[in-house]
């Protein structure tokens, strides 16, 4: 995993997110998977734009998803570019659906738990704070399992 300095190409976003960090700065992530060393290697490469760094890229997918999410170092932005998409987010128990349509997008807030279904073929864009990123499986509510990136506390 390495930030790229050359912004002349083109970058799939699929693939390839983009780190918009401080200073109005824009550095794709060469090498990104989601595997917990490579998760840990963006986390400490980007770790001095702490909880202003955001994490851009595209989904693609075609049913339920299987994990919730919660980003508590910021806000998430969800744009449905493609199908039809529901986040369903955790507010104190209840639970708070929101269909987009391609060109619709939801602000998911900082610290709230949070899944997207694909109802059908469609993809979403996502602007994401980039540290403490926690996940945890759909079928399990009760405990939050994290294989995300670190919290801006435990950041290096």
């Amino acid at each position: 995993m390495r930030l790229v300095n050359d912004e002349r190409n083109a970058v799939d976003l699929r693939t390839t997110p983009v780190h918009l960090g401080l200073g109005s700065r824009a550095k794709p992530v060469g090498g990104f998977a989601w595997d917990p060393e490579v998760l840990q290697a963006y986390s400490a490469a980007v770790a001095a734009d702490g909880a202003e760094g955001r994490m851009v890229m595209i989904f693609d997918g075609d049913g339920p998803g299987d994990h919730w999410e919660s980003h508590p170092a910021g806000d998430e932005l969800v744009v449905c570019l493609s199908g039809s998409v529901t986040v369903t987010r955790d507010v104190d128990g209840v639970l708070d659906r929101v269909l987009l349509a391609p060109g619709e997008a939801t602000i998911n807030p900082a610290g709230v738990w949070h899944a997207v279904d694909m109802e059908g073929p469609a993809s979403i864009l996502s602007i994401t704070a980039a540290l403490g990123t926690d996940h945890r499986l759909r079928t399990d509510t009760r405990t939050a399992e994290r294989v995300g990136t670190p919290s801006p506390e435990e950041a290096p």
